[in-house]
C-alpha cells in the first residue's frame, strides 16, 4: 500500500507514514515513532540528534494497559457532564495520577441536579472519591453542595476545583459553622453570609469581558498542611480562571470551626486553597490545576486525590474479602 501511494503521489515510499489506530492515545509516539516519522522529520530540517529513550513512554503505556494495583472509581459531579469534553482537562489529570500510581481510574461522570432530585446515597453510594470542578451559573449548585457534605460527613476523598472549592466554603459555612443560608453572592444577592464574593476590584466592573482573574498566579501554602506536604513547596504558582473568591468577612469564623485555610495569596489577602483535618483528603483550590498535568509528571494535587481514592479502594475490597472468609468459615447449624 505504501508503495502504492508513494507511486501516485511522487514521495518516496520511506516517507509514506501511517497514522494507525491505537487503543490508548499515549500509544501515539511510539506508533510515530516505528514508522519513522522522527527521523523524517529532523532529516528534512537537518537536525541531527540521538535516538530517541521511549522506555518512559513505553512505561506510561504499559500502566495504562495493565495497571498492578487495581482500580478505584472517582465521581465528577458537575453540570456539562453530557458534554465530557468540557472536563477533558479533568479527565487526563486523574488518568495521570492513575499513571502515578499504577491503577485504573474508573471516572462516572454525576450531574448535580440528578442529586439535587435523588439525593446524594442513591448516586453517590460506591464511590472512592468525588471531585467537584469549577464552572458558572447557579443550576446543580445545591447538587453539588450536598455531594460535598456527604463526601465530608463519610470521610470520601474529596477534591474541589474553583466553583468546586467555593461550593465546599458553602458547605462547611453551612453546616459546621452554622452561618444559616450562607451562599455566594454569584447565586443569591440575598444570602445573610456571603461566604464567596466578588473581588474588590471586580465590584464596578460592569463591561465584564477579559476582566476575570486569568493567568498565573503565586501562592504561599502554610506550612504543616496537606497542601505544603504535597506540592514539597511553600510558595507555588498556579493557573487562574474566575471572579469570585471566598470573602475575607468570615474567614475566622470559618477557621474557628475547624476550615484549614492551607494557601493564599502572598499578601494574605485572596484565599487560594482549603482542607480540612482529620480527613483521607478533603482539599479545594481556587486554580485549576488540571492545565499543568502531564502523563509522566502527574501534578500532586491529582495525585494526591487519586493516592487517597485508590487506599480507600484497597480498603473496601480488603474488607469484603475478610466478610467472604469469615462467612465461608462460619460453622453450620
Amino acid at each position: 500500500i505504501k508503495e502504492k501511494i508513494s507511486l501516485f503521489s511522487n514521495v518516496p515510499v520511506n516517507s509514506v507514514i501511517a497514522a494507525i489506530d491505537v487503543n490508548c492515545i499515549y500509544e501515539l509516539p511510539i506508533a510515530l515513532n516505528a514508522e519513522g516519522l522522527d527521523d523524517q522529520i529532523c532529516e528534512r530540517l537537518n537536525i541531527w540528534s540521538r535516538r530517541p529513550d521511549l522506555a518512559v513512554w513505553h512505561r506510561v503505556v504499559e500502566r495504562f494497559k495493565n495497571p498492578q494495583r487495581g482500580s478505584t472509581v472517582i465521581g465528577i459531579v458537575g453540570k456539562y457532564v453530557h458534554l465530557r469534553d468540557s472536563y477533558k482537562s479533568l479527565h487526563e489529570a486523574l488518568i495521570h495520577a492513575g499513571i502515578a500510581h499504577d491503577c485504573r481510574v474508573e471516572l462516572r461522570y454525576i450531574d448535580s441536579e440528578h442529586i439535587e432530585k435523588q439525593g446524594p446515597e442513591a448516586i453517590l453510594t460506591g464511590l472512592d472519591g468525588i471531585l467537584v470542578p469549577g464552572g458558572f451559573g447557579d443550576r446543580g449548585t445545591e447538587g453539588k453542595i450536598a455531594a460535598i457534605q456527604w463526601a465530608r460527613e463519610r470521610g470520601v476523598p474529596f477534591f474541589g476545583i474553583c466553583l468546586g472549592m467555593q461550593m465546599a466554603v458553602v458547605e462547611f459555612a453551612r453546616h459546621v459553622a452554622g452561618l444559616e443560608r450562607a451562599n455566594s453572592s454569584e447565586f443569591d444577592k440575598e444570602t445573610p453570609y456571603a461566604v464567596v464574593d466578588l473581588m474588590e476590584g471586580q465590584r464596578g466592573v460592569r463591561e465584564k469581558g477579559g476582566t476575570m482573574r486569568l493567568g498565573a498566579y503565586p501562592c504561599t501554602l502554610a506550612a504543616g498542611t496537606l497542601a505544603q506536604k504535597l506540592y514539597g513547596a511553600t510558595e507555588i504558582s498556579e493557573r487562574h480562571r474566575h471572579r469570585y473568591e471566598v470573602s475575607n468577612e468570615h474567614r475566622d469564623v470559618l477557621q474557628a470551626k475547624g476550615l484549614v485555610i492551607s494557601g493564599t495569596s502572598p499578601d494574605k489577602r485572596l484565599v487560594e486553597m482549603v482542607e480540612l483535618k482529620d480527613h483521607p483528603f478533603f482539599v479545594g483550590c481556587q486554580f485549576h490545576p488540571e492545565f499543568k498535568s502531564r502523563p509522566m509528571a502527574t501534578h500532586p494535587m491529582f495525585a494526591g486525590f487519586v493516592g487517597a481514592a485508590l487506599e480507600k479502594s484497597l480498603a473496601r475490597s480488603k474488607a469484603t474479602t475478610k466478610a467472604g472468609e469469615a462467612s465461608e468459615n462460619r460453622p453450620l447449624n
